[in-house]
């Protein structure tokens, strides 16, 4: 090597504010970090953003399998119809319900007509009016469900019309009450999901503001003392945002696989369920309490906007400090 080559170029040398924060880098060590993560703050912090992950990624969940679900049921009843023949007097019910049927099945958009016997009408009006109760005294109408075809849509409107001009005991139901009672019921459940939601992010920021303004008071020589040797603001802000990006990070990682596992973990119960009553209300009301891909795409980015949320609080909470610190010199 020549004593060419050992001399400094003039055009390589750094930036006297680069040249500063490289030794303080090398002062501080790499092994002795500004805002230790390892302490017991740190791990509280992380125990506080992993369990915030971890509701807020339930929340999440929840409101996409009730959302899903909605579709499902409003979907099923929207194929579907009923007809209700009530039993007049001077008139024949088996003949009003063998001509409504004709009419029924003759109806374009129509797929499958499926009449309810005089048992099967009175067993679903046990529920409501008690077991052993004497149907023959009791007028009990007569049920027909429709099945409605998806490839060709129905006209209920001319349907309801033309069952009204052949049979004044007729009246069909097109479950239009319902359909809109389920779509009200799954928004309002999904509009307080989303503001459970809210309030735990609104939670985890606090926590996160707490937490450096903790770290900033344990730290407060340190940070004065780089203060006065020139250390810049923002060199000072991102040994905070590193440190707690890694808390952030590890918290959402740890809270968002609970919440995989639990939603996991819930749909294998639920698979075991399928068969009781229970297990039939809980896929009627959550569907198959399965996330699918979406689901578990969204638990992922809650858990990644943990770490990331936490890391640029930190940073920002920092930066006003020290703005204050500055005004009071």
């Amino acid at each position: 090597m020549s004593s060419n080559d050992a001399k400094p170029r003039p055009g390589l040398r750094p930036a006297p504010g680069a040249a500063k924060e490289a030794a303080l880098e090398e002062t501080l060590g790499r092994e002795t970090p500004l805002v230790p993560t390892s302490s017991i703050a740190g791990r509280s912090l992380v125990i506080v953003i992993a369990i915030m992950t971890f509701l807020a990624a339930l929340s999440a969940g929840a409101a996409l399998m009730v959302a899903d679900a909605s579709v499902d049921w409003r979907r099923e009843v929207a194929r579907e119809a009923s007809v209700q023949i009530r039993p007049l007097p001077g008139r024949d019910i088996e003949a009003d319900v063998s001509k409504a049927t004709s009419v029924l099945v003759a109806a374009e958009g129509v797929r499958d007509v499926r009449v309810y016997t005089k048992a099967e009408s009175e067993a679903l009006l046990a529920p409501w009016l008690g077991q052993g109760l004497d149907f023959a005294e009791l007028p009990a109408p007569r049920m027909i469900v429709v099945k409605l075809d998806d490839s060709r849509r129905a006209d209920l409107d001319a349907l309801r019309r033309e069952l009204a001009q052949a049979l004044p005991s007729a009246a069909l139901d097109d479950h239009r009450l319902w359909v809109e009672r389920l779509g009200q019921m799954a928004r309002t459940v999904v509009a307080v999901a989303a503001l459970v939601f809210v309030l735990i992010v609104v939670a985890m920021g606090l926590a996160v503001a707490f937490a450096t303004r903790a770290a900033m008071v344990g730290n407060r020589e340190i940070i004065e003392v780089l203060h006065l040797v020139g250390a810049a603001d923002k060199y000072i802000a991102q040994q905070f945002q590193r440190r707690f990006l890694v808390l952030g990070l590890r918290g959402g990682l740890i809270g968002g696989a609970s919440a995989m596992g639990f939603f996991l973990f819930a749909g294998y119960l639920a698979s075991r369920w399928t068969a009781t009553p229970d297990g039939d209300q809980l896929e009627a009301m959550f569907g198959s309490f399965s996330l699918g891909p979406l689901g578990f795409t969204v638990v992922g980015l809650i858990s990644a906007a943990a770490g990331l949320l936490t890391g640029f609080m930190s940073q920002e909470i920092v930066f006003r400090q020290l703005r204050r610190l500055d005004g009071a010199e």
